[in-house]
This record gives C-alpha cells, structure tokens and sequence, in this order.
C-alpha cells in the first residue's frame, strides 16, 4: 500500500514549477471540496426559469455549468487520474464541454441530480488524490492540447476550472438579478 504524503513534502504546482507543502495542499483539497455547497447555494438564489437563462454575451446557464461540472468531474479528472494511475503515459483527450452540453441536452437536466453527481464525483477524486504516494504524484500522462499532465498538476487545474466557472456563475448571476456585472466573454468549455 502506498505511504500518503508527509508533512514536510511538498507537491507540484501546475505548469509553474513551483511547490506547496502539505497544509497548503489540504487547503487547496478544502477549496476543492467547497464547489458543490457553491453551486447548491447558487442554485438556491434562481427559479428554475432564471437557472435555465443564458448570458446575454453567451455561454452556459447555471444548469449547464452543473451538468458541465458533474461530467467533466467523472469522464475528465476522474477518467484522467485512474488512467495516469493505471497505465504509463496515457494520451488523455480533453473534454469538450461545448460539444457534451448540446449533445447531451444539458439544459434540459435537473440541475439537483447533476450537483449531487457533481459532489460525489469530487470527493471520489480528492479521496483518489489523498491516497497518492510520493512515487504517483509524478505519474503523467499527455493531455491533448495541454502537454505534460502528472497527478501533481490536477488539483491545481481543477481549482482553476471551479474558479473560473465561479466567476462565470456570479456573472451570469448579477445578470440575471439586473446587476451592472461585467460581461464575461463566451469562451469554450475544453478542459
């Protein structure tokens, strides 16, 4: 069985170079562990008209970035991690959100089954990635369009994914509620 982490080691940080230690790792973890409350908390302040509304400068509803969130959760960093764990340098796809949300209706979803899918995903992934050894954090693989992808580098990217969705909730929120938020630019969901 692998030996977790000690307290003293110290984790990549994506496509930086850099290294955090164990606590600010566990932190990142809690961060990471938050987005589910997020989007049930945003789900709560819109009907199920306004969870269906799209910004006005394009991209996802709330019920998209949901669903968007859940599946990318499973088939992508989850795919991802067991196939890096598994196997020696898998070529990794990337997910296309775009793609996925109108060929699987994502619109039409509930956006309370896709938070729960969403939440039970990610802790099956942060519980994957608590459970690493020293030896699987540098395990990789090669995401198209992104390169070099190792186990150090996951929780980083899937900080930057929520973080980004994030911000594009609370846009598309303060939109909705007649707020004079900034538009945020439609970009794609390739993660």
């Amino acid at each position: 069985m692998p030996k977790p982490f000690r307290s003293n080691s110290r984790i990549g940080l994506w496509k930086q170079g850099l290294t955090m230690k164990r606590r600010e790792f566990e932190a990142l973890l809690v961060t990471l562990e938050s987005t589910a409350a997020v989007l049930s908390r945003a789900a709560a302040t819109l009907s199920p008209a306004e969870a269906r509304r799209r910004p006005a400068a394009g991209g996802f509803s709330l019920v998209e970035n949901v669903w968007h969130l859940a599946d990318l959760e499973r088939e992508g960093y989850g795919l991802r991690i067991r196939r890096i764990l598994s196997e020696s340098n898998p070529a990794l796809l990337n997910f296309e959100g775009d793609r996925m949300a109108r060929e699987r209706s994502y619109q039409e979803r509930d956006i309370d089954r896709g938070i729960v899918l969403f939440a039970r995903a990610r802790a099956q992934n942060l519980e994957a990635l608590r459970k690493l050894s020293r030896a699987d954090w540098k395990r990789s693989g090669s995401q198209e369009g992104v390169g070099c992808v190792s186990l150090d580098d996951m929780p980083r990217m899937m900080a930057e994914h929520d973080r980004s969705h994030g911000t594009e909730i609370a846009h598309l929120i303060a939109e909705i509620r007649g707020g004079a938020a900034e538009a945020v630019p439609f970009r794609s969901a390739v993660a």
